[in-house]
């Protein structure tokens, strides 16, 4: 009796989880935590040693695509799998992963940055790994410059057309810093 229950849930259990959400993205997830909770057991967690945690373009032109290579080595004595890789938004891209890295050996992932900010630029990009941790955070930082050549914005004019009774309206001007131009009434 034991065991039909147990083969009843087990069966309930593959059907919500099949039924729920895409298959092939959770047995990913799945396989990770099965590998996280058997390595946990044994004492023998996967250790990832990156080349860099953080990675800095320098000053570079706005719109400028530029790209970086991390590198990670598995200096543990269990397999290392990298389950995935987020960036803080769009803008930042990582791509072509090592998935799953031995004991002793080195894996690696792209960085693309568009370029696109104003100043001083950082993306932060998230691994999830079956590490002790979980997680690991790379940074990439930039100093973003306008481009010179970029044809530059005309101030615009700007009409007043109060709703006056006979156009008497006197207009009063600021003369505070940083407020210069603005009409006050």
């Amino acid at each position: 009796m034991k065991k039909v229950i147990l083969g009843l849930s087990a069966l309930c259990m593959i059907a919500f989880t099949s039924c729920k959400d895409n298959a092939a993205s959770k047995v990913n997830s799945e396989n990770v935590a099965v590998a996280a909770e058997r390595d946990a057991n044994a004492g023998n967690f996967p250790v990832m040693e990156m080349d860099k945690m953080e990675h800095d373009f320098g000053t570079i032109v706005n719109g400028t695509p530029v790209e970086t290579i991390f590198k990670y080595t598995n200096t543990g004595n269990s397999m290392l799998v990298v389950s995935n890789i987020k960036s803080t938004c769009g803008c930042t891209v990582p791509s072509n992963y090592t998935k799953e890295v031995a004991p002793g050996q080195t894996g690696q992932f792209t960085v693309k940055f568009n370029g696109k900010g104003n100043g001083k630029v950082s993306k932060s990009l998230t691994m999830t790994t079956n590490t002790e941790k979980g997680t690991e955070v790379v940074k990439i930082t930039a100093m973003v410059e306008q481009d010179p050549n970029a044809p530059q914005r005309q101030p615009g004019k700007a009409t007043i057309n109060p709703l006056s009774t006979g156009g008497t309206t006197q207009v009063k001007t600021s003369t505070q810093p940083g407020h210069e131009g603005h009409n006050h009434n």
